[in-house]
């Protein structure tokens, strides 16, 4: 055998070696989170917001994981393959959002991370065998929806095969996106369920998973943390308990109907009651609060009658509201009210001095950099 022979023998056995390698590490890697607990709390609320249809939260929820080092690449893929649990409406009405709020930052010099779009697929890949081992590794079983092969065919080499074989979110990443996006969505209990169990199968380690309801409480809402805490303590798992009791409300004041009307104008949930004499009683739960806003040409007056919550007007540091707390908000001053981090909220609320061509006009969310320096 002569020389050049042997050399790229060798060569191409150190070729193969490393790709050998490569890919052991790359099906490795799959199984580990690729964040840290602060952008992995970002992309729970991310994931979370997108289900709800939520675009003022979700934005600001992007900037927060932007500004945390999540990169664009991460945030495209985590609301790209959401189209798969929450429709396409909401993936393109959210890929939209992440597009504006690029552009925004871009014009305001913030820098966002691009990050690494995923390698592409080898001609000979398989996406119905690939996609069929991975459901049956998220499942702990062969999984085999008979009652419809459509259906079936579609998660093995779609959802399983073409999407999760993408490299720039790992299968433990997919699933921490899944399990906070699923719990964004009533009525999706089994399938919620399910992804809790396959993200441990996948890598998810139980730490990581009990951390989700916590970031979604701080970061989205009561209902949310609620709906994963409860599934996630029925699996096994230990949940902080206190994330549940915070998400009840025990009040004699009725809390209503969800105040779908004004949902865009809250970060969180509200409801609504309406009382006699044009008076309504609003309920926020835990960190819910309503846009920054004006009431023009009328006087607003809040009476808190229940939990703990703040006040702010524009320039000025917050008042706590607390029951037997009476605020009456000048015509034409900007403010904001909403609920503690910790607590619902529950205040009565009518206008007075009513003039002619009265109206509110809604403004910007409040940020959580504002809102988080609140105790």
């Amino acid at each position: 055998m002569s020389l050049k022979h042997i050399l790229i023998t060798a060569a191409a056995g150190i070729f193969m070696m490393t790709c050998y390698s490569k890919t052991i590490q790359t099906n490795h890697n799959m199984n580990v989170l690729s964040f840290n607990e602060q952008q992995a709390a970002a992309i729970s609320a991310i994931a979370c917001h997108e289900a709800r249809g939520d675009q003022s939260s979700l934005a600001i929820a992007i900037n927060d994981a932007l500004d945390a080092g999540v990169t664009v690449s991460q945030i495209k893929e985590a609301l790209s393959q959401l189209y798969a649990y929450t429709g396409f409406p909401r993936s393109l009405n959210a890929l939209g959002t992440l597009q504006q709020v690029i552009e925004k930052r871009k014009a305001e010099g913030k820098r966002s991370l691009e990050g690494a779009e995923a390698n592409p697929m080898s001609k000979h890949y398989n996406a119905l065998k690939q996609g069929t081992e991975v459901q049956t590794k998220l499942t702990g079983q062969p999984f085999n929806y008979t009652f419809s092969p459509a259906a079936d065919y579609y998660l093995k080499a779609h959802l399983f095969g073409d999407i999760f074989a993408r490299d720039n979110l790992t299968h433990a990443d997919r699933e921490l996106v899944t399990v906070s996006a699923l719990a964004g969505l009533d009525g999706v209990a089994p399938q919620l369920t399910a992804h809790v169990r396959g993200a441990l199968n996948m890598g998810v380690t139980k730490a990581q998973l009990c951390a989700i309801p916590k970031a979604l409480l701080t970061r989205v809402g009561a209902v949310e943390a609620r709906r994963a805490a409860i599934v996630m303590r029925q699996v096994g798992l230990n949940v902080d308990p206190s994330i549940e009791v915070a998400a009840d409300l025990n009040s004699a004041w009725p809390k209503g109907a969800p105040n779908d009307a004004y949902a865009r104008y809250f970060i969180g949930h509200s409801y609504l009651a309406p009382m006699e004499g044009g008076m309504a009683n609003v309920t926020f739960e835990p960190r819910c609060r309503n846009n920054w806003h004006v009431h023009h040409k009328q006087v607003q007056v809040l009476v808190c009658v229940y939990g703990r919550g703040w006040y702010q007007e524009w320039g000025k540091p917050a008042v706590e509201l607390k029951p037997g707390v009476v605020i009456e908000v000048p015509e034409g001053v900007k403010h904001w009210h909403g609920a503690a981090a910790n607590s619902w909220m529950q205040h009565v609320t009518y206008h007075k001095d009513v003039q002619e061509g009265a109206s509110n006009e809604w403004l910007e969310p409040v940020s959580d950099d504002i809102y988080n320096q609140l105790k």
